[in-house]
């Protein structure tokens, strides 16, 4: 059985880039770092880019596709995106050139790609689309959401099978409401197509967690409105502290073995 491993690249308003890899193959989703960084932080780990067979993009925020035509360009690895996703990352000047050629649209029912089973599901966020993934491979299944204001019944359910979750945990209502923001900022922060709160991504995971949950991976915190313990202390008061990790905002996680 072949090892299912994870790691982050970043996670934050700066940029979000993170790898799943099943035995030789990897499934790289988000293209938020340079590409000279994502080699190099590679080859620490003994691999370089040709594990990759692909690029998934959960939205068109600059955060999350700020290096995708590069990517595209000298990587030429397929990009799977929605229509509707792919038809708006098409219209921005910053990836039509070489984006076009490497751009697949992912089917709603989901498709395989090498050893990977990838479905896409929407979550609200104000971007032109946003979608998490579910991503099985060997028997094992990975839920990833970066960006979400609000997680539906819907999504919950997805996340009660995974065996490995990243979820945002973006803010701590304290801290923004007392922090330097525009009301207008605030207000976009909060609302139910914003980010998700210290307090909400708990409140999800007491709906998502179950006894198959092996790894919990909070994601995208904000550099101006939360802090690593009050997200880890948010969630390990619902589903302890042995499953729970914290992403580092602008460099790299360790390498976890999931299974």
């Amino acid at each position: 059985m072949s090892d299912i491993r994870f790691i982050s690249f970043s996670s934050g308003s700066a940029g979000n880039c993170y790898l799943l890899l099943h035995g030789g193959e990897g499934l790289l989703i988000d293209a938020g770092i340079s590409l000279r960084r994502l080699r190099t932080c590679l080859g620490e780990h003994h691999l370089t880019t040709d594990c990759i067979r692909a690029v998934l993009i959960t939205h068109n925020h600059w955060d999350h596709i700020r290096s995708l035509a590069s990517y595209c360009a000298k990587l030429g690895r397929p990009v799977y995106s929605t229509a509707i996703l792919r038809e708006a990352m098409l219209r921005g000047f910053t990836t039509a050139p070489s984006f076009a050629a490497c751009s697949r649209v992912l089917p709603e029912e989901g498709m395989e790609i090498g050893s990977f089973s990838v479905r896409a599901f929407e979550v609200p966020h104000d971007a032109a689309q946003t979608v998490g993934y579910s991503i099985d491979a060997g028997g094992f299944n990975y839920v990833h959401i970066t960006d979400a204001g609000s997680i539906s019944g819907d999504v919950v359910g997805i996340c009660r099978r995974a065996d490995a979750l990243v979820l945002e945990s973006n803010y701590d209502d304290d801290m923004l409401d007392s922090g330097p923001y525009t009301e207008e900022l605030k207000e976009r922060i909060r609302s139910s197509h914003g980010h998700l709160s210290n307090a909400d991504c708990a409140e999800a995971l007491s709906k998502i967690d179950h006894p198959g949950l092996g790894h919990i991976f909070l994601c995208h915190l904000s550099e101006n409105n939360n802090t690593p313990v009050l997200a880890f202390k948010a969630s390990s008061a619902v589903v302890g502290k042995d499953r729970l990790h914290c992403l580092p905002r602008t460099s790299e996680s360790e390498m976890f073995t999931l299974r």
